[in-house]
Formats: C-alpha cells, sequence, structure tokens
C-alpha cells in the first residue's frame, strides 16, 4: 500500500471514529439496543470502507444516511417477527445533541429514558426514524426523505404523526390527572424503598391487581397481597418512569433480567383502587402510551 492510500485510509478511519458517537446514539434511539446499536454502526463502517470516499461530499450525512437505512431495515425486520428489544437504563446511553429547534429541546432536556424507548416502541419504522433523526438529531427533512424513499413533505407527516403520538394531545393537566401522578409517584418509590406500611396506605382495601400476558390475564386482590408483591419486584420500580395511558398514570419499568413492563393506576377517591400490569409487547403497544410534561 503506497504512502498517499495509508495516509487517505487512516483519515478516513479517524474521521469515522470522531462520528461514532453520534452514530452510536442515533442507532441507539432507532433501535433501543446498544448491542444492536454497535452492529448497525459496524456495518456503516464496513460499507464506507467498500466505497470511493472521494466521491462522498458529507460524510457525516452519508453516514447517518447508511445508518439510518440499515435500523430502518432492522425494525421493519423487528415488526414482521413481532420482536422488541428490552430497553436499557438512561445512565447507560450516549446523550444526543441537543435538538435545534427550542421546542423539542424542551421536550426531550431530561435525555432518553427507558419511558421514550418504549413509547418509541410503539411507533412504526418509518415514523420512528423521522422523529428520531429529526426531533432528536435535527437532521433536515431533505435527507430523512431519501432514508424512507418519500419526498420531504411526507417525510415531515412522518415525524409529525410520532411527535403527537410520542407526546400525546397537548392539554392542560387536570386536577384529576396531578392526583393520579401523586399517587403513582408515591407507589413507585414506596415500591422502590421496601416500605411496606406505605404501599398499603396508598392501596383502597379491595384493591385488583391484574396482570395482562398474550390471551392471559391472572387477578390478585387484597392491598397486603399487593403491596407484598410489589416490593418483591422492587427492582422494577428502580427504572420506572412515569407515562400517561390515556386519562390515566402508568409507569414503565424495565431492567437487565425483565422485559419492559407498564403498570397503569386505577385512582378512587384519593386512593389507588385498581392496577393493571402489562408485559406483552403487542398489548402494550396497544396502550396509546404518552411522556408526561416534564
Amino acid at each position: 500500500m503506497d504512502d498517499k492510500v495509508e495516509t487517505e485510509d487512516r483519515w478516513l478511519a479517524d474521521r469515522f471514529e470522531e462520528d461514532r458517537p453520534r452514530l452510536v446514539a442515533v442507532a441507539h434511539r432507532m433501535l433501543g439496543s446498544t448491542a444492536e446499536a454497535e452492529d448497525a454502526v459496524q456495518e456503516a463502517w464496513l460499507r464506507l470502507a467498500a466505497t470511493e470516499s472521494s466521491e462522498i461530499q458529507n460524510l457525516s450525512g452519508w453516514l447517518t444516511t447508511v445508518v439510518g437505512r440499515v435500523c430502518l431495515d432492522q425494525l421493519r425486520s423487528r415488526k414482521a417477527k413481532r420482536e422488541q428489544p428490552i430497553p436499557e437504563a438512561a445512565a447507560e446511553l450516549p446523550a444526543p445533541p441537543a435538538p435545534t429547534d427550542p421546542e423539542e429541546a424542551a421536550l426531550l432536556a431530561d435525555s432518553v429514558g427507558v419511558a421514550l424507548l418504549v413509547v418509541l416502541e410503539t411507533l412504526d419504522p418509518a415514523e420512528r426514524l423521522a422523529f428520531v433523526l429529526h426531533d432528536m438529531f435535527g437532521v433536515p427533512f431533505d435527507q430523512i426523505a431519501g432514508i424512507v424513499d418519500r419526498s420531504p413533505v411526507a417525510a415531515r407527516q412522518l415525524a409529525s404523526r410520532a411527535r403527537r403520538r410520542v407526546r400525546g394531545t397537548p392539554e392542560p393537566p387536570s386536577r384529576e390527572i396531578a392526583a393520579q401522578r401523586h399517587l403513582a409517584e408515591a407507589f413507585t418509590a414506596a415500591a422502590r424503598e421496601g416500605d411496606f406500611e406505605a404501599l398499603v396506605a396508598l392501596l383502597d382495601p379491595d384493591i385488583t391487581l391484574r396482570t395482562h400476558s398474550d390471551d392471559v390475564c391472572l387477578t390478585i386482590r387484597g392491598a397486603a397481597n399487593i403491596a407484598g408483591r410489589a416490593i418483591a419486584f422492587s427492582s422494577v420500580a428502580e427504572t420506572g418512569q412515569l407515562v400517561r395511558v390515556g386519562d390515566r398514570i402508568g409507569a414503565i419499568g424495565a431492567t437487565a433480567a425483565a422485559p419492559p413492563s407498564v403498570m397503569v393506576f386505577t385512582v378512587e377517591d384519593g386512593r389507588i383502587t385498581a392496577l393493571d400490569a402489562y408485559t406483552d409487547p403487542e398489548l402494550i403497544r396497544g396502550l396509546g402510551l404518552a411522556l408526561l410534561d416534564v
């Protein structure tokens, strides 16, 4: 290999390494898995190595496009197979660059957590790509359009639909929602701390817990039974993040050993009267989850 080619290869490798953290962040928001994100970025490197780099005018943009297409293919394959990865804790994720739009920056100012990753799983692959690339990484719609094989206007519509689903219907928080949120926060805090008495105090004596998995629905009754079960699964509460589930509040939790789960709270007269726990990915996708305002 002559010196010129070796120098060009070294420059290309250095440039790729400069972009790697951003590419991994993009792929992780798309796929929800660090391992799959690393694989997508590695695939981009292999394609770059097989391409005449002198013909690439914007290397960062080219790499983002390749990673986006690899992730889109993976999401479509996953949807066909009905697979869902286990979202990882927010502390383990590389932070995305600040969005260029102030409105999006305000929405996502607290970085990405398990809740957002689970909500993103409810989007169609093209919607997820458009939302992640534009709202979280500031990629222009002209570039996104080329990835999803649609017009820039259609790409903008994809992101808009995704944004509405992620945020839910914008409306002032009602006193009822505020009360539900207060009780849900108290419940998850007591579960994390293993405080049995605090949990029982939050629960109606005749509370019902229903667990939904595939076509199976198991029922547990009684405040003491449910408080004990909540403490037994306190590791899930460690990552618990609150979301809107229609006109109710839910908590999303996940650990390395357990898939994502959603607990939906029913509140009456200042007590939690029912809990519905969902672990099946298809059931979770149908809940209409939306992030709470932060």
